[in-house]
């Protein structure tokens, strides 16, 4: 089974009104290593029992049920697929479509059958305001890695993205770089002469340097947003930082080249810098709400919030990570109906505001419990 990978494109793929209903989503913490990965698939098939019992549940007919439960079916049976998973699964489907994704962090257990895919678990990864991305760097090559506060991957360098300076430079590389680059890559092995071969090697790291920064820039940072941390040795960080135009490039950074360390402390490493930067960030968050609502354009009343939804008049929506609130909003009118006490739960009324305003070109932001501005589980700033 191929996975799709999470991308904005793959959400506003969720968030097409093509597909047919019901739609369905499920959701699992998966492991990455034997032998607690054994467990996996058949926790995967208890949650398919939930969805069968769901769609049966709202008389959905037998045969529909089969034919849309039918690629979960065989996905749970694909031992291939189970021993490459990563820390979380998301799995989701509708009359004649289906598409998985692996997840870099894990989820909780979730089963939704409703009118639209439960997608804040992937908004949450997307928009999480604690991501960042590492470049590591030496004279020689580049290495990518994407990462938060729980956990950090490789990134495979895009097409278009050189890997090494001979890629970066091609012709333009000077014939004795090759000579310095067999001491090991680092401009201290040909520090003792003046001019020279040292001088060629330098003039090939700034040019490396800055096709990389170009690179980088133009294909990870721009479009995703995310700051960019440097992992590289402390003598190529003022040299990088001076030739660097990305307006993400984080000011301190990791003074060791990834090589040096395990993925683990690479990760500890990093966050111990963006830390502060994730705190500031949701402190901004909050001013920001405050200030709206001191102006009258900030909401916390789901129903307020709801009928500001459907209008397209929220520019930003704030829902609490970890929090759901069964309920449903009128297309129409934008009136919020929330579930009664002991009835089963439908959708995530959460999840469905953001899908309104995601519609109407707005952001949403997934926030920690603790960081939240408001009680309800949302803060909208509207647009007026």
């Amino acid at each position: 089974m191929q996975a799709n990978q999470i991308t904005e494109a793959f959400l506003s793929e969720l968030s097409a009104d093509h597909h047919q209903q019901p739609r369905v989503s499920l959701y699992q913490p998966t492991h990455r290593h034997h032998p607690e990965n054994q467990q996996d698939p058949i926790r995967f098939r208890i949650l398919l029992k939930q969805l069968e019992q769901l769609l049966r549940r709202d008389n959905h007919p037998a045969e529909e049920v089969q034919s849309m439960l039918e690629p979960l079916e065989l996905l749970g049976d694909d031992s291939g697929f189970w021993n490459h998973t990563q820390d979380g699964l998301g799995v989701f489907a509708s009359p004649g479509w289906f598409r998985v994704v692996l997840l870099p962090r894990s989820v909780q257990e979730l089963t939704v059958v409703a009118d639209s895919f439960h997608t804040k678990p992937l908004r949450r990864y997307l928009q999480s305001s604690d991501r960042y991305q590492i470049l590591g760097l030496n004279q020689q090559e580049i290495k990518l890695y994407e990462g938060c506060r729980n956990s950090i991957e490789a990134i495979e360098p895009k097409a278009g993205v050189p890997r090494t300076i001979g890629e970066a430079l091609g012709e333009e590389l000077t014939e004795r770089h090759q000579t310095v680059a067999s001491y090991g890559g680092t401009t201290n092995a040909m520090r003792h002469g003046h001019g020279g071969k040292s001088d060629e090697v330098d003039d090939d790291a700034d040019r490396f340097f800055r096709a990389i920064d170009r690179s980088v820039m133009e294909t990870y940072s721009v479009p995703s947003g995310l700051p960019l941390i440097l992992a590289a040795l402390t003598e190529h960080h003022h040299r990088f930082h001076q030739i660097s135009h990305n307006a993400l490039l984080v000011p301190d950074g990791i003074k060791m080249h990834p090589d040096s360390m395990s993925i683990d402390e690479l990760r500890e490493r990093a966050w111990e810098i963006f830390e502060p930067i994730y705190h500031a960030r949701l402190e901004a968050m909050a001013d920001e709400f405050a200030v709206a609502k001191s102006k009258d354009l900030g909401l916390d009343d789901l129903a307020l919030i709801g009928e500001a939804a459907v209008a397209g008049r929220v520019a930003t929506l704030l829902i609490e990570a970890d929090r759901e609130i069964g309920g449903r909003i009128h297309p129409v009118s934008g009136i919020v109906h929330l579930d009664g006490e002991g009835q089963e739960q439908g959708d995530d009324l959460l999840d469905d505001l953001g899908e309104w305003v995601v519609k109407y070109g707005g952001q949403v932001l997934v926030v920690p419990t603790g960081r939240m501005p408001t009680s309800t589980g949302a803060a909208a700033t509207c647009r007026y």
